[in-house]
């Protein structure tokens, strides 16, 4: 029953919400769902009011929540389903966000094709909703090299630099992944609704938030850990000082993803906040799919034959090698301290080491990290 258990527990508590990792840590969803039915109480958790109020008529919000799937011709997948990205494990292990963390308990997809396999090689470009020409110019190019190299471009599907993003891909032929602040059912923007269907048709428009469900501010910004965590990397193209997809790039950056930005004309408010990044060092300045796939450490790049190496050591981004170099067996070692040893950046060591985790060459240990076990590849 993991799996009602989980869709349920989703429509009783809004996901993102950071009181559910430390439960469910402790408890299954079932057990949680019991405790906020009126059962026994959980050991010093004060279940909150707005849970209980919602689990009154939860049996019927099941029902309409499952009848509205049929109808969109949605489908519910959760951990342990064929298709889920184990990446999305990641966001247990990052601090809340804008009172926004953890894991998504599922996920509702539109259309057939496997998330995980899309997430393999992904890159998000996120950006201002009022771009001007050069920002789309920018943000359609970008997304057109990255898919013409196999990668899949993720975003939000909003206006602006989003929605051109989608574009780009799509224009190679490539598959992307629109991800809502909304129920997966609902056009939104009205107006893109003929860009999300042909999304759906090769890739995904995906959302944790239940079918019906309609966007609000904080749904958004619950929604971009998602896009974050989804892909190896996030590209921020125009942001201003405050915008909302500064939110993605933090994410990314507390997730260890690599962060980048595309500069805009320095006189221009509307890279303000990607001018920004750069100076502070939250991002990399790139300025084509080529400078994205470098700071990926030139994942998906092509290579000679001749220059092949034999390796899969050899394989590894330098930055990964070095990493890799600082870790041990039998010693917990952290990031930090791996980064002061190598002489390396704690950023660039943080990177490296989602990608040693996906690889199955590193293992966290407590606060830190160790080898794994089959990390002997020479």
């Amino acid at each position: 029953m993991t799996r009602h258990d989980r869709l349920a527990l989703s429509l009783v508590a809004e996901p993102g919400d950071p009181r559910l990792p430390d439960l469910l840590a402790v408890h299954e969803p079932g057990r949680v769902l019991e405790a906020v039915r009126g059962g026994s109480p959980l050991p010093g958790f004060r279940m909150p009011e707005a849970w209980a109020e919602r689990s009154h008529d939860l049996d019927r919000l099941v029902e309409i929540c499952r009848s509205r799937a049929t109808a969109a011709r949605l489908r519910w997948i959760c951990p342990g389903d064929r298709g889920w990205p184990d990446a999305l494990g990641d966001l247990e292990h990052v601090e809340p966000l804008h009172g926004t963390s953890g894991a998504p308990l599922g996920l509702w997809l539109r259309g057939a094709a496997d998330l995980a396999e899309l997430g393999e090689q992904a890159v998000a470009i996120v950006g201002a909703r009022a771009c001007t020409t050069y920002g789309a110019e920018c943000a359609s190019d970008l997304a057109a090299d990255l898919a013409d190299g196999r990668w899949t471009v993720i975003s939000g599907a909003a206006y602006g630099i989003d929605g051109c993003a989608h574009r780009g891909a799509l224009a190679m032929g490539r598959a992307t992944v629109a991800v809502l602040a909304c129920g997966a059912d609902i056009d939104y923007p009205r107006s893109h609704a003929g860009l999300l269907e042909h999304i759906a048709q090769d890739g995904l428009v995906i959302s944790e938030q239940a079918p019906g469900q309609t966007p609000i501010k904080r749904r958004f910004l619950s929604r971009n850990r998602i896009i974050a965590a989804l892909t190896q990397g996030t590209v921020v193209v125009e942001a201003a000082v405050r915008s909302g997809s500064l939110n993605t790039l933090n994410w990314a950056d507390q997730l260890g993803r690599v962060t980048m930005a595309v500069p805009g004309p320095v006189t221009s408010q509307a890279s303000g906040g990607a001018h920004a990044a750069v100076r502070e060092g939250k991002a990399v300045l790139v300025t084509s799919g080529k400078d994205v796939l470098e700071e990926l450490g030139g994942l998906g790049a092509e290579e000679s034959a001749a220059a092949s190496p034999s390796t899969e050591f050899d394989l590894l981004p330098p930055a990964a090698r070095t990493t890799l170099d600082g870790l041990d067996w039998r010693a917990s070692r952290s990031a930090a301290d791996i980064a002061a040893a190598a002489r390396i950046s704690e950023r660039d060591v943080r990177s490296a080491l989602a990608l040693l985790e996906r690889q199955e060459l590193a293992t966290r240990s407590g606060a830190g990290w160790v080898l794994h076990r089959r990390a002997d590849i020479g």
